[in-house]
């Protein structure tokens, strides 16, 4: 079993002092609106979502969306879509086809707040690996949620 680590009297003190400090008096108190407002847009559950399957699985479809983010409902989900569209957050592409074919994909801001280290312990993370040999060449088993008809997405609300 590993040991736990050691840590001088200096360091349990500068981490005391840090924990301890509080932000300077003299914030411009636009740019703590700013801030207070982004963190609004984009720190709800579903924006989360959202930005994190888009990060990691790239251009996706709503269809896809909707399948990869269990629990969200069509009217959730076309309504967070939008909301970040118009937060810049990402880009929607129609493509002039019938049936239409809709494809959502991060802009750079959407991308910069869906990375790993910006939503780490959020959600459960996308892998894109299976976690052994026999799950790469298994059949994944269909299990339905029971209101819904639909099979459970990765992420499991």
């Amino acid at each position: 079993m590993p040991k736990p680590p050691q840590f001088t009297g200096e360091q349990i003190a500068l981490a005391q002092r840090y924990a301890a400090a509080t932000p300077p008096p003299d914030i411009d108190p636009r740019i703590a609106a700013l801030v207070n407002d982004l963190i609004g847009r984009v720190a709800d559950k579903w924006t989360m979502f959202i930005l994190e399957a888009l990060t990691a699985q790239g251009e996706m479809r709503f269809t896809q969306l909707s399948r990869l983010i269990q629990g969200i409902s069509q009217k959730m989900l076309t309504q967070t879509l939008r909301h970040m569209e118009r937060d810049g957050l990402l880009t929607r592409t129609v493509h002039p086809v019938v049936p239409p074919k809709v494809e959502y994909r991060l802009q750079y801001l959407g991308w910069v707040l869906g990375r790993p280290s910006v939503v780490s312990g959020f959600g459960r993370r996308i892998t894109s690996r299976p976690s052994s040999k026999h799950a790469a060449t298994s059949t994944p088993r269909r299990n339905t949620d029971a209101g819904h008809g639909r099979s459970p997405g990765l992420y499991g609300i």
